[in-house]
């Protein structure tokens, strides 16, 4: 999905198998390392992490964007909520450039998935 994405060597659970100490991986080159107590939370993710991925093309947010989303009503402006709680921002690579065109802004606040012929 990612190119120059994989699991890490590291991944560690709690002795009952029942979610995540700790594991590392990288997505598109990007190392990340998460790590978790082990004990029950009333929380989950918020948009307040999110992680962005820029893309190339139409064809890659596309892409992306039908392996990702899973909240539909939590996608605006091209952010999305994958099936574990986790925001992305699915963005082309040269949006601030796209953002100048007259009206973009405007354009793109309307989008759910960026559609980037649109802006």
């Amino acid at each position: 999905m990612l190119p120059n994405s994989a699991p890490g060597m590291s991944v560690q659970k709690p002795d009952d198998a029942g979610g995540l100490l700790f594991a590392e991986f990288t997505l598109a080159g990007q190392w990340f390392s998460a790590m978790d107590c082990g004990a029950g939370h009333d929380f989950t993710f918020t948009p307040g992490l999110s992680l962005q991925v820029e893309c190339t093309d139409q064809e890659q947010i596309d892409s992306l964007w039908e392996a990702l989303s899973a909240v539909p009503e939590a996608e605006q402006c091209g952010w999305l909520v994958d099936r574990f709680g986790v925001s992305w921002q699915i963005v082309p690579r040269n949006m601030a450039e796209l953002m100048q065109n007259p009206g973009a802004y405007e354009r793109m606040l309307t989008m759910k998935k960026i559609i980037v012929a649109d802006l």
